[in-house]
């Protein structure tokens, strides 16, 4: 009957919640718009690819010529030219000096620019290299990195056509072979599992699991907190309920919000920005739980710590702003300093970041994220033992 009973007012705790937030609209609403606004903003912002399109860069060719013989230059600016229509990766603008092109890029006028030595042809006639300076935009590193990479390869192809039919000149050298004997190697890349991937498959899983964070630990103030200050918590604690009926069912309403904007945020990645899922869609939702179950204890432990919602609101997002940039949600672990990925295999959205990345994009199944899965577990069943006592604790302040 105890069971029973416990249940049966952990659910009534759950409904009273969430009939609050359905009677709310402007809670409601804000519930319903907080992901799609979240996902459309990574979404449209940060590109989907590495490749680049319509970038101003100026172009100087100081080239002098050799001689009778042909420009190397004007085939290279050519050879340029003609990849860049096809492409359209650039807006080329053409510039008289390395001084030019500096007082564009600090005027705000180009991105970047390519200079063309003024020994180029003639070193390449006198069996040298001719040499080509990508001159790049230090306040945009990002930028610069996508652009110092596309050009090198750019350059590279050319480069290669160019021998191709220095070496189809030579004796004993036909059209079919002489790609293998300027580049003896071929290298392919493939992907662990087939399809094309851009940057919003790695980064939609983690702001699933930051979203569902969010949505935990920023409700629970409210659902605690806010009836503590207008007194509604007290007619709960003189109620005939157990108090942990009280903390049950404020976790499944938290839950329920969780869940559902995680829902959100998964039809949105799919519908809007073509994100392919490669595991299990009851895998998914199993982790979405298990990440609510996590955050919970940690939000209730913090709300019963809190004396008021404006100290408990401030404290979680003290909490969350470091798990948001150190879990790996927006930018790879790996990148980060050896101390910084130290510390993020102490929070939790790490865990529930990766399991979620694994199953989606690499179509992982339970054995291959049995270490996420006994993490978020251990640090639930940690946060919830911590939480229950605390919480009947401060109840009786």
């Amino acid at each position: 009957m105890g069971v029973k009973s416990l249940v049966f007012h952990s659910l009534m705790v759950t409904w009273k919640d969430l009939m609050e937030l359905f009677r709310n609209r402007m809670g409601l609403i804000m519930l319903v718009l907080m992901p799609i606004f979240m996902m459309s903003m990574v979404g449209f912002i940060f590109p989907s690819s590495t490749s680049i399109s319509h970038v101003s860069v100026a172009l100087v060719n100081e080239d002098e010529g050799y001689g009778n013989y042909p420009s190397a230059s004007a085939m290279l600016i050519a050879a340029l030219e003609k990849m860049n229509n096809s492409t359209d990766m650039m807006t080329i603008t053409n510039a008289s000096s390395l001084d030019e092109v500096r007082d564009m890029i600090q005027r705000g006028e180009v991105e970047g620019g390519i200079i063309i030595a003024s020994n180029f042809t003639s070193s390449l006639i006198t069996g040298k290299q001719g040499t080509i300076t990508i001159v790049i935009d230090q306040s945009n590193p990002q930028m610069s990195m996508l652009l110092q990479t596309a050009l090198k390869e750019v350059f590279e192809q050319i480069g290669t056509r160019m021998a191709e039919q220095y070496v189809q000149r030579l004796p004993g050298v036909d059209e079919s072979n002489s790609l293998a004997i300027v580049k003896p190697y071929s290298v392919q890349t493939e992907g662990a599992v087939p399809g094309h991937f851009s940057y919003f498959d790695f980064i939609a899983p983690g702001l699933m699991a930051m979203t569902v964070m969010m949505s935990v630990m920023t409700g629970l103030p409210a659902a605690i907190s806010h009836e503590r200050e207008v007194g509604t918590l007290d007619g709960m604690m003189v109620a005939p309920i157990n108090r942990l009926a009280i903390i049950l069912g404020k976790t499944l309403a938290q839950t329920a919000r969780g869940i559902l904007q995680g829902i959100l945020i998964l039809a949105l990645a799919v519908v809007l920005f073509g994100v392919t899922i490669h595991g299990s869609i009851l895998l998914i939702f199993a982790l979405l739980l298990l990440g609510v179950f996590s955050f919970v204890g940690l939000g209730v432990v913090i709300t019963s710590f809190a004396k008021d919602q404006e100290t408990a609101m401030m404290v979680m997002m003290t909490l969350m702003f470091p798990m948001m940039f150190l879990s790996g949600v927006f930018f790879p672990i790996q990148q980060m300093p050896w101390y910084m990925q130290d510390i993020s295999k102490f929070l939790p959205l790490t865990y529930a970041a990766t399991a979620l990345r694994k199953v989606m994009v690499l179509g992982a199944g339970v054995p291959m994220i049995i270490t996420e899965l006994a993490v978020l577990i251990g640090f639930g069943v940690v946060m919830t033992t911590i939480a229950v006592p605390v919480f009947k604790r401060a109840m009786t302040r």
